[in-house]
């Protein structure tokens, strides 16, 4: 395991990255006192807004370390997580392109044909297509080799039949990636017979419900694929190859700053007003949250390094998310509870109105990106040596 091993050193991001950092703060910081923006917690599921994701892919920052020819900048991967980092701290508003760009397009990069990436990284980069995650299933829960879409090659296309579940903005994205059986179950290998297909949202055949939550917002879907037609060129590498992919995507899906920064402008605001006034009972939350969020940060670098080397840490990235979303959810309580006990907390309204926001959403934390139990199985059977 990358973490337990004697060499597993921080890796450096490169002195040209805090240039790069300043801008993203600076433009963010302008977006904001402009009134184009609002920060807010969870902006990478909650914060969608198609012209500020324009507005950064015309910046580039979409995308910054693909290759030119797919709409990139030719960065390293460090800066685009410096921009990132960025954007998630200042609850800034990329929930429109942020699963396109973290994961849907790493995954064309690596698995998809030439004809696929020409067709959809450049788009993702300038900020105009979205793409959402086909994976869960009703009755499935975080066992993915359990799903039940099918999908028959007939005539030249993939006919698609099933139904997912928890599809974070379906009913914004143009498309989504399917994982589909291509190939009858076999109890000895229930891994094999996976595929992924790239699906337009918009075709026929395809219903979008919302889930909605307890406060009436809606982020997740319900999605119905009934006799779906999809060209064959839309079909991610080989067939039978899509558990290969699923484990190399979840790599990017866990391990990323979202996973402990979704509370960051709770948290930023909770240190602004203890850093300004004389010690008091606040002080004590506020080093707790800096020091795990620290330790967090470092763990999420030393993953992004190991994909940067062509690797594919799963462990490592499902102990980010345990711990990144435990931290999360304790985080607005330290909070809520620091404003009981510190009066330079108690009367701000604008950390109230952030606590507002992060509460109710605190349940899926741990849920999403595969339940943290199912993780900690993984990792313990990892340890295990199993």
């Amino acid at each position: 395991m990358l973490f337990l091993q004697p060499e597993f050193a921080l890796p450096s991001v490169g002195a040209g990255t805090a240039t790069l950092r300043r801008a993203v703060r600076q433009f963010v910081a302008a977006e904001i006192a402009c009134g184009r923006i609002a920060a807010r917690c969870n902006s990478w599921t909650e914060g969608i807004d198609p012209e500020f994701s324009r507005r950064l892919g015309e910046r580039g920052w979409i995308g910054y370390h693909w290759p030119t020819r797919y709409g990139g900048r030719g960065g390293n991967a460090f800066d685009t997580l410096t921009i990132n980092e960025e954007l998630l701290a200042a609850g800034a508003p990329v929930g429109a392109h942020w699963i396109a760009a973290r994961q849907s397009a790493p995954l064309l990069m690596r698995f998809g044909s030439e004809a696929q990436r020409q067709k959809f990284l450049p788009r993702i980069a300038a900020g105009t297509t979205y793409f959402a995650i086909g994976m869960s299933e009703p009755d499935v829960g975080s066992d993915l080799a359990s799903v039940r879409s099918r999908a028959e090659l007939v005539g030249g296309a993939w006919v698609l039949n099933g139904r997912k579940v928890w599809t974070s903005g379906a009913h914004l994205c143009h498309y989504a990636i399917v994982l589909c059986r291509t190939v009858p179950p076999d109890p000895g290998a229930r891994h094999a017979g996976l595929s992924q297909l790239i699906v337009d949202l918009k075709a026929p055949g395809v219903t979008i419900r919302p889930i909605r939550m307890l406060d009436g917002s809606h982020h997740f879907n319900e999605v119905l694929f009934d006799g779906v037609r999809v060209p064959a060129e839309f079909l991610v590498g080989n067939a039978g190859d899509g558990w290969k992919q699923v484990t190399s995507e979840l790599a990017y899906e866990r391990s990323g700053p979202e996973r402990f920064l979704s509370t960051m402008p709770l948290i930023e605001r909770c240190l602004e007003l203890v850093l300004a006034g004389a010690a008091a009972p606040g002080d004590i939350a506020g080093g707790r949250l800096l020091a795990r969020l620290m330790t967090l940060r470092n763990m999420s670098l030393g993953v992004w390094s190991a994909l940067g080397a062509g690797q594919s840490p799963a462990i490592e990235a499902a102990m980010v998310k345990d711990l990144g979303t435990n931290f999360e959810r304790e985080a607005i309580e330290a909070v809520r509870e620091a404003m009981v006990a510190d009066d330079r907390l108690a009367g701000d309204e604008a950390l109230a109105q952030l606590l507002a926001d992060a509460l109710p959403l605190a349940p899926t934390y741990n849920l999403r990106g595969g339940t943290n139990e199912v993780l900690r199985n993984m990792i313990a059977k990892k340890l295990q040596g199993k």
